[in-house]
């Protein structure tokens, strides 16, 4: 469903557009939030278009179709954006290796979560240099500032777990 929902995000913010348009739009913008390439959106485009939430609004040459999502589409998208109670299981494998952290000596652990720490860094670089995705500078933002929010809670943490591991 999640995939379904963010293909019709994007046909709402950025209006009309063919599967090779929303998949390099997916690319850098919702890709950070949910991956999904080529090989997926493809194919729900299709049964998207068959359940009648987005029309083929133009063909073109090599059978490029143009997608605009309909009047159901559009209330389909609203009433998950109103009323869905997001999902907090995750699969995390940073949460899964901090569980596990005490397996290893102080040492190793010090490395693995200097290693963490340091990946964790670059991603906020990375998030922090991100341009605007539409039109709509707000499209976008809030899961940006979300994504930083998330990473710098994880070098928090990190820098804890080093204090916490490292004798004094």
């Amino acid at each position: 469903m999640s995939l379904r929902i963010a293909l019709l995000g994007l046909l709402a913010a950025k209006g009309p557009a063919s599967g090779y348009d929303l998949a390099k739009l997916f690319e850098v913008s919702l890709n950070h939030v949910w991956q999904a390439g080529h090989t997926q959106i493809y194919p729900e485009l299709v049964k998207m278009a068959a359940d009648g939430l987005v029309s083929v609004e133009a063909e073109g040459a090599r059978g490029r179709k143009n997608y605009t999502i309909t009047g159901e589409g559009t209330r389909l998208l609203h009433e998950w954006l109103a009323d869905r109670e997001p999902v907090m299981v995750q699969r995390n494998e940073t949460a899964l290796l901090a569980f596990l952290l005490p397996l290893l000596d102080a040492d190793e652990a010090i490395v693995a979560v200097e290693r963490i720490r340091a990946r964790a860094r670059d991603r906020l670089d990375y998030l922090v240099c991100l341009p605007p995705v539409a039109e709509n500078p707000k499209f976008g933002s809030y899961a940006l500032r979300l994504g930083q929010a998330q990473v710098r809670a994880t070098i928090a943490w990190a820098d804890e777990i080093l204090h916490e591991l490292r004798p004094t």
